[in-house]
């Protein structure tokens, strides 16, 4: 930028003195030079403002750095497996490429197992360090240095750190001896450790309680639930993703319970062969021997049973009927933290056995009729008689009762169950699914392939209805040909077939059974088909009489079974010359008004539902000149030759006499001469 030069000075001359118009000249001359000069210097300060602005410009552009960060690479000092109590730096060392002089604002993160344990900004290009002092087992994990510079970041790979060794837990208790329903309290402590800790508290191999905390110490309130000497210790662990690590085992403190004179006591009336249906009377009580009874209470219960069936404060009775095979009963007394109980089992003997429900006949069709009984097979004949006994039959919501346990009715698709019922006691059989069989429907007989002449063929017999498993016999003329057995919903009969005889005719019958049902098909009658032999090819007239205008016969003719398809062709022709379908076995093609033009060789093609095509062998058809034409050249030949003879007659006459009619001249001519 260009800066102004000063301005100049103008010397104006000034009015003489001694007049007043001369001082007010004088004084506005003042004021406009101040007011230039005023004006001069805020240009002045504007210029070099600018000026300034434009030089900062300049040198913050000159000095805008480029940058890339080569390298990261973390190490572990002093080494990465250290002691417990090892003094460990993590020592960070970065490579920045720069292109200018300025200073570089750095952020690094140091990681452990993905989580930020410390971050640091700086300009400066030295090492950053990351002190561990005193390591522990929870320093423990895999570390990550990064570089990031204006959002540009690098890591390094990772480092572990493994330190070595964990303190001796020690395990204190508030007491050693105890009375039964008294608590303990233990305390874990792991010296010096850090981290996040599990104490985990043992009565010899009985975990006894553990505590989750991040302090290296923690309380457990323990109480016992046997009496005598107990021996505890502790260990505890150090959270370190993935795997915690175990401690030694702590002192060992041993702890004596001591019992009090207290029990409870369980009474069952009549304890001894009880039936069911029998009352049975339970008493649950305590034996305080004198102790304060005033937090005592006592629970009466039923093994299978998530309910009690009494409580109370010091005794507790229960009445109910037996039932079997076995009852277990449990009273059980709370005093503050002491829970004493005692069980006891009691045999029931069987009244009658559970009902077994069964069927006669073992197979039966629906809407059939069939025997249901319904039965126990062991009564205790000493307590119960037979007679007692009232059996009911359920199927479906339909109900029945008989005292003989037997029951007629229809066979259905349905579930049956059955009950058995004497002095109050109710038992039922298992269910029994009655599934009837349905009878097989008459079958359908039918083709499946084409029956040709000694090629096998199929023959598909099939019951709309029946039950599995299904028996197909195949017969032939009233003879049984093959027999089947269908086992699975997607299984058919499916029988094969071979005729050998053109001339036989087969009657076919299907028969279905299941069980004693058994139903025949309709007769189904099949013919072979007989393949067609090589068609011979004849023509009409004979090869060696065929001339222009005469009609032309091409007869294909074979042996096999009609209907059959014909096809003539000329070679030379991409298209047949005719296509019909007969019921014969011979078929002619014709041509009305042969040519010149009809000449070459001649073939057909045959085929019937054997769907297997034959050929005739070629032949070479000739049409000769018709007679006429033969006739009309002869005629104009023979007319030729007798112009030809007539004119040379005729000249040979006017030859000769012409001859004759100058000789009489010449005579004459010659007389003269003479």
């Amino acid at each position: 930028m260009m800066v102004p030069a000063p301005a100049q000075h103008i010397n104006t001359p000034r009015p003489p003195a001694g007049s007043g118009v001369t001082h007010t000249v004088l004084a506005l001359q003042d004021r406009r030079h101040q007011f230039s000069s005023d004006r001069m210097g805020l240009l002045l300060l504007l210029a070099s403002t600018l000026l300034c602005g434009c030089i900062q410009s300049g040198i913050v552009a000159s000095e805008d750095t480029s940058f890339k960060i080569s390298s990261v690479t973390l190490t572990i000092e002093p080494a990465e497996e250290v002691p417990r109590n090892t003094n460990v730096t993590l020592r960070c060392q970065t490579k920045v490429l720069t292109s200018g002089s300025m200073a570089l604002t750095r952020k690094y993160t140091i990681f452990k197992e993905n989580r930020i344990v410390h971050t640091k900004m700086t300009e400066s290009s030295d090492d950053v360090l990351y002190l561990l002092p005193e390591a522990r087992v929870s320093n423990n994990g895999k570390y990550v240095c990064q570089l990031t510079i204006e959002g540009e970041a690098l890591s390094s790979q990772p480092k572990k750190l493994k330190v070595m060794g964990l303190s001796k837990p020690t395990l204190h208790l508030n007491r050693t001896y105890l009375t039964e329903g008294d608590t303990v309290t233990a305390t874990c402590s792991a010296p010096g450790e850090t981290g996040v800790f599990g104490f985990y508290f043992y009565d010899d191999s009985v975990e006894l309680g553990d505590v989750q905390t991040d302090s290296n110490r923690a309380q457990s309130t323990l109480h016992f639930t046997t009496l005598g000497p107990h021996r505890l210790h502790c260990f505890y662990t150090v959270d370190n993703m993935p795997v915690d690590v175990k401690s030694e085992e702590s002192n060992e403190v041993i702890v004596t319970v001591r019992g009090l004179s207290i029990k409870p006591v369980l009474e069952i009336s009549p304890e001894n062969n009880v039936y069911e249906g029998d009352p049975l009377n339970i008493s649950c009580r305590v034996e305080t021997s004198g102790l304060n009874s005033e937090n005592i209470e006592v629970y009466l219960s039923q093994d299978g049973n998530s309910r009690w069936l009494s409580m109370g404060k010091t005794n507790t009775k229960h009445r109910m009927t037996a039932t079997g095979p076995q009852l277990t009963f449990e009273c059980m007394m709370t005093m503050e933290h002491l829970k004493k109980s005692e069980r006891r089992n009691v045999t029931v003997i069987e009244l009658f056995s559970a009902p077994v429900l069964t069927m006669s006949p073992a197979e039966v069709f629906q809407e059939e009729p069939m025997t249901l009984t319904c039965r126990s097979e062991k009564v205790a004949s000493e307590k119960l008689n037979r007679d007692e006994l009232s059996y009911y039959l359920s199927s479906n919501q339909s109900f029945a009762s008989n005292g003989s346990g037997v029951f007629k009715v229809k066979a259905l698709k349905t579930d049956h169950i059955c009950i058995a019922q004497a002095r109050g006691i109710r038992k039922t059989s298992k269910v029994l699914k009655v599934h009837p069989k349905v009878a097989v429907s008459v079958p359908k007989i039918s083709l499946q392939d084409k029956p040709i002449l000694e090629q096998p063929f199929h023959v598909l017999c099939q019951s709309a209805v029946g039950s599995l498993p299904i028996t197909y016999i195949l017969y032939s003329n009233s003879t049984k040909l093959k027999e089947t057995v269908v086992h699975l919903p997607n299984q058919t009969a499916l029988f094969t077939v071979v005729i050998y005889n053109a001339k036989e005719l087969g009657s076919y019958k299907c028969e279905a059974r299941n069980g004693g049902k058994r139903m025949q098909s309709e007769e189904l009658v099949i013919s072979a088909i007989v393949p067609l032999s090589r068609p011979t090819l004849t023509v009409l007239p004979d090869l060696s009489d065929i001339s222009e205008g005469d009609q032309l016969n091409l007869i294909c003719a074979v042996n096999g079974t009609p209907p059959v398809t014909f096809r003539w062709y000329r070679e030379g022709d991409k298209h047949p010359l005719r296509i019909t379908t007969s019921a014969e076995t011979f078929k002619d093609y014709e041509v009305a008004v042969v040519s010149k033009q009809h000449s070459g060789l001649y073939y057909c093609e045959a085929e019937n539902r054997a769907s297997i095509m034959v050929r005739s062998n070629p032949v070479d058809i000739d049409v000769r000149m018709a007679l006429w034409k033969k006739a009309m050249i002869g005629g104009i030949v023979f007319l030729f030759i007798l112009l030809v003879v007539t004119a040379g007659c005729v000249l040979h006459y006017r030859s000769k006499r012409g001859k004759r009619e100058r000789a009489p001249e010449l005579s004459v001519r010659s007389g003269v001469l003479w």
